[in-house]
């Protein structure tokens, strides 16, 4: 069958569909689906060709969020029972409990406690057999939970330190006792641990979160609860956990009822009397234990990506990288782990293998910190603290897999013992050295194009558009444009980005569009809300919209699209790292550094730019209008179904304003030109005379300067690598890019040997060779023995002056230098 006539029969079904009657058919167990006569997707509401019963059966709840660890009543929307009547949830298909119906009939689910993120889907029964009304929920990492719902651990540096050196005491808790209907309470201790699967599964090891014992039973809902922590040796082994509130009427360790909960942190307060009496010898055991742990474990340093170099790259390396909320220089977190730094960023893909995470950690003058040089430096984690993907199986549950494998490890050989050089060794921080930047492509404007290899144009074609295609990648990005409309309804003959919808391999299909002020997010075609939750793990990506005008959408390759609303125009700014070279098409063209091919057509042939005319790239940008088999948007109003599905996805009878001309007498002309000035300002002239406004003009130069700093800030940077302090010396700084120069010096009683000062080069070497510091008697005893220095090195003596011991020393001075400065 040809594609044609496919497509034609596609367009025909859905036509019959848009016009059948909305009557008849129920969304009982079909929710999502179209149905011949009704609809029980979440278009519907706006096409309102719903089903009669869509609101009871394909639910939303309120709020829409929990923390993974559960116990938040999520309410059913637009459904009313008896208060006597019956209520049945199940999760993922699994989990099944009680529900709970208040004196209005409001029915409400519990969450459930979970070990994983994203979206759950759910399902309940009103009559205690059939689960035919479904809905979602979003589960969060317990530190992007609600905090306002969380028990406060009061001076938390006390909770994870307690039984060490002077700290000791009332360890206090604090909550909103609103939140908790009951005069009176119990405080919970529930612990974590990674045990020994007895049933087949990928991982060897399986999490478990377990009820270990009460703190106080029946106590008074005032908010506050303090006490004077007791070793708890049979409860020892359980070294991580939460501490939980629930109502007194709930019996001890009771699952599936309204709770909070604590963030999860070290139980350094309930560990064996051994802890507290000499807690430095128990912690060097532990770390020595974790140290021959380490070593038959996997190595999972080689299949994580290196850092960037500065902080500037860092912070614009959108797709693979992300604010470490523990060190944030945009809050002013005082990087409490990372002294010496002011920002810190992870990895927000785990590695695919183990389950890793990179971190990278920079200080005030924007250079990367290694813990060669600083206890501050960044180090990698064995388990990635935000999970990973299946999420349910060791090393992969968010957050406690980390605390376990890597931050517990900190404690045993950094926090309470003097071994922190053992932890670095399996720990070190990555170099910037194989570094490579993502390239990136904008779209912004009436309607302007800069290729990922930075071929700059104009196409003001009105239709749904190919804005990167990958086929070897599996990578779509479609671009949606709409004729330009200003503020007082007049319509201009230009176009601007009015949506982009996106999906890479099998993952969601998200899609970003205006909405008057601001942006709007649709996951598989459905609104998604942003006023609980700023990042969601969605299926095969990420969504980040830290305001209104702002989204990212992060997949699993490292390919991120950024989304900026400018005065009411959209700004579609596209990253790809360099494993897309060659693999790209569309109009933000082929991705290889050669501008000249990125004209290409979907029929390979490639259009000069050089010498192309306005009209021939008009041509160009229309044929790579989409195929309505192959849409990604969605079509949820009358409007969108008239404008864009119905007709060609490339409307040609649209004729834009290909170029104006300023004329000396339009009073527009002065403002404009003192006001175009700079990169982008021929970008700026034309937006502003074909709109004939100011604004729209400035909003043009406001995004590609925000392109053109983004730019600069990806630009790559010659590393040499980190260069070593000499045993009984000092080196000057710690800074490892081109044109740097360290100068070395020993301290005192000690001769320096080999070069004085390195300078790192274009090609990535370092001048010189590594200094030594050799002591005076050492230096005696040579030149008696053999003359002079040089006479030794022609004997083809090496530079090993001390014996082996010291040799193995030398192998870990930068690790001794972090201890030191520790302590």
């Amino acid at each position: 069958m040809g594609a044609h006539v496919k497509e034609f029969l596609f367009f025909w079904r859905i036509l019959i569909f848009l016009s059948s009657k909305t009557s008849g058919l129920t969304c009982s167990s079909k929710c999502g689906s179209a149905l011949e006569e009704c609809s029980c997707q979440a278009t519907c509401l706006s096409l309102t060709n719903c089903c009669s019963d869509y609101n009871q059966t394909c639910f939303q709840v309120s709020p829409y969020s929990s923390s993974m660890l559960g116990g938040r009543a999520l309410r059913i929307l637009g459904l009313t029972l008896p208060s006597d009547g019956s209520l049945l949830c199940r999760f993922k298909g699994e989990t099944e409990q009680q529900g709970i119906v208040d004196e209005e009939g409001h029915p409400y689910c519990i969450s459930p406690l979970l070990y994983e993120t994203g979206w759950i889907s759910f399902d309940v029964s009103t009559d205690g057999a059939n689960f035919d009304r479904s809905g979602e929920y979003l589960s969060v990492h317990p530190n992007k939970a609600d905090p306002s719902y969380q028990v406060t651990l009061v001076n938390s540096t006390l909770w994870q330190n307690y039984g060490t050196p002077n700290m000791a005491g009332q360890l206090s808790m604090t909550w909103n006792s609103s939140l908790v209907e009951s005069g009176n309470i119990n405080v919970e201790l529930w612990g974590y641990r990674e045990v020994s699967r007895n049933t087949a599964g990928s991982s060897p090891l399986q999490a478990e979160i377990r009820y270990l014992y009460s703190l106080g039973r029946n106590i008074p809902n005032t908010g506050d609860f303090s006490f004077i922590p007791e070793p708890r040796e049979e409860f020892s082994v359980w070294e991580l956990g939460n501490i939980r509130i629930t109502a007194s009427s709930k019996s001890e360790g009771e699952r599936y009822v309204q709770a909070l909960w604590s963030e999860g942190h070290v139980l350094a307060w309930h560990l064996e009397p051994s802890f507290r009496e000499d807690s430095s010898g128990w912690a060097e055991k532990k770390c020595r234990q974790w140290d021959d742990l380490e070593k038959k474990l996997p190595n999972f340093l080689d299949e994580l990506i290196h850092c960037p170099c500065t902080l500037t790259q860092a912070r614009a390396d959108t797709g693979r990288f992300h604010t470490d909320y523990s060190c944030n220089i945009e809050t002013g977190s005082v990087c409490t782990n990372h002294p010496g730094s002011v920002h810190c960023v992870r990895t927000i893909q785990a590695s695919s293998s183990h389950g890793s995470g990179q971190q990278c950690c920079y200080d005030h003058t924007g250079a990367l910190v290694l813990n060669g040089d600083s206890v501050g430096g960044s180090t990698p984690d064995r388990a990635h603290n935000w999970g990973s993907s299946p999420y349910r199986e060791p090393p992969r549950v968010p957050g406690y897999s980390h605390w376990l494998y890597d931050v517990m490890s900190f404690c045993y050989c950094c926090l309470w013992s003097d071994l922190c050089h053992i932890y670095l060794n399996h720990r070190p921080s990555s170099g910037c050295r194989r570094y490579q930047p993502p390239r990136a492509g904008v779209v912004f404007g009436d309607l302007h194009f800069v290729t990922f290899d930075g071929l700059s144009y104009t196409f003001s074609g009105r239709g749904e558009y190919y804005l990167v295609f990958s086929a070897d990648r599996e990578l779509r990005v479609q671009a949606r444009t709409e004729q330009l409309k200003l503020k007082n309804g007049t319509l201009v003959q230009a176009t601007q980005l009015s949506s982009l919808a996106m999906k890479e391999n099998s993952s969601d299909v998200i899609e970003v569009r205006t909405a008057d002020d601001h942006l709007q997010v649709l996951r598989n075609k459905k609104i998604m809300p942003f006023t609980e939750q700023r990042w969601m793990d969605l299926q095969g990506v990420f969504v980040f919209a830290p305001c209104p005008q702002k989204v990212t959408v992060i997949f699993s390759s490292g390919a991120a699209v950024e989304l900026r609303l400018h005065e009411g125009s959209m700004v579609a700014t596209v990253l790809l790292p360099v494993e897309f070279s060659n693999h790209t098409l569309g109009l933000l063209g082929r991705m290889n550094s050669d501008p000249t091919d990125d004209l290409m057509t979907q029929s390979g042939k490639v259009i000069s730019s050089a010498n192309a005319t306005l009209g021939e790239i008009f041509t160009f940008g229309a044929r790579w209008n989409i195929s309505k088999m192959s849409s990604l948007f969605t079509y949820d109003s009358q409007y969108l179904l008239d404008s864009y599905f119905f007709p060609s996805s490339h409307d040609s009878a649209f004729v834009p304003a290909y170029s104006l001309h300023a004329k000396p007498d339009d009073p527009l002309v002065a403002d404009m030109l003192s006001m175009c000035l700079g990169e982008g300002a021929q970008f700026c002239i034309h937006d502003t005379l074909i709109s004939r406004s100011l604004a729209v003009g400035n909003a043009t130069l406001r995004a590609h300067q925000h392109y053109q700093a983004l730019m600069e800030a990806l630009q790559p940077v010659v590393s040499c690598g980190w260069l070593p302090t000499p045993r009984n010396g000092r080196k000057n700084g710690t800074h490892y890019l081109q044109g740097k120069t360290l100068g070395f010096t020993c301290n005192e009683g000690y001769i320096l040997y080999k070069s004085k000062e390195r300078t790192c080069l274009e090609e990535g070497m370092w001048t010189g060779e590594q200094p030594y510091c050799i002591s005076d008697d050492k230096v005696g005893f040579i030149l008696g023995a053999f003359g002079s220095l040089s006479a030794l090195v022609a004997m083809g003596l090496t530079l090993k002056l001390h014996n082996r011991k010291q040799a193995r020393e030398r192998k870990v001075e930068s690790l001794e230098m972090v201890t030191q400065a520790q302590t």
